[in-house]
């Protein structure tokens, strides 16, 4: 067997959404800055970002609709300044199971979606023959978007928009009921030319109406052009207590036999 790596690597500068707090990531002592009797010295860093940077899992607390969370719960409720009390993502249980990949690009015969696409679910049906998703699998959209990764101005596509699910594909991955879903953009949406993240329909129906996690920002290249689309996935984010997101690094565990 073999292991694809599925998270972007964290930088200073990287593309992520405007509404979180950016990574960054600086040497707070050098070699040479204290060096102890015997000659030997050691260097740390100091790390600071936001819970949705890079390639990370929305847990359901993230987002509410019309003042309430998924369960019908008030935040006020289940909020202190130490976050979440419930539906953090240290309510997150480590998955290591079936995970089936939708490329969606394939079905359109292209590399990468065109920025803006909204997926339907047609396109996901077809993206799925074969597949037999399974309660309790992890789904996940292929479009091809991590192949932008390096420019940044287009990866986020605030002018062009960004290819995802619209609300009707988001529907259909929620009837499904898997575990949770991922995708290669920083919102887990189809972003229209524009408008940014100023509604996010899917996140609604998936965290809120649904209780289903979000994966975002997964590097999806390697692993659509493996051509596997049915293998084994584990996700384990960091057990950050009362957050909202937090960083993950998926593994793909392919069985070449």
């Amino acid at each position: 067997m073999r292991l694809i790596d599925l998270a972007q690597p964290l930088r200073r500068g990287m593309p992520q959404s405007p509404n979180h707090p950016p990574f960054r990531m600086l040497l707070e002592r050098r070699h040479g800055d204290m060096v102890r009797t015997d000659g030997g010295s050691a260097a740390n860093e100091i790390i600071i970002t936001g819970g949705h940077v890079g390639t990370h899992v929305d847990a359901i607390a993230h987002v509410s609709q019309d003042g309430l969370v998924h369960g019908g719960l008030k935040p006020d409720g289940i909020t202190s300044h130490n976050g979440f009390s419930e539906l953090g993502i240290d309510d997150f249980r480590p998955y290591v199971g079936r995970c089936v990949l939708l490329d969606v690009a394939a079905v359109h015969g292209v590399p990468t979606l065109p920025a803006g696409y909204e997926i339907t679910p047609d396109d996901l049906d077809k993206a799925a023959a074969g597949l037999a998703p399974q309660p309790g699998d992890v789904l996940l959209i292929g479009t091809g978007w991590s192949r932008l990764w390096h420019d940044g101005t287009s990866f986020i596509g605030h002018s062009e928009g960004v290819p995802g699910p619209g609300e009707a594909a988001g529907r259909w991955l929620a009837e499904r009921r898997p575990r949770a879903v991922g995708g290669e953009t920083i919102a887990f949406e189809h972003l229209a030319p524009g408008e940014g993240h100023a509604t996010l329909p899917v996140h609604r129906v998936l965290l809120v109406e649904s209780g289903i996690n979000i994966v975002e920002t997964m590097k999806l290249d390697e692993l659509l052009d493996s051509g596997v689309r049915d293998f084994t996935l584990v996700l384990n984010p960091l057990n950050v207590v009362g957050a909202t997101g937090a960083p993950v690094r998926p593994l793909a565990v392919i069985d070449d036999e």
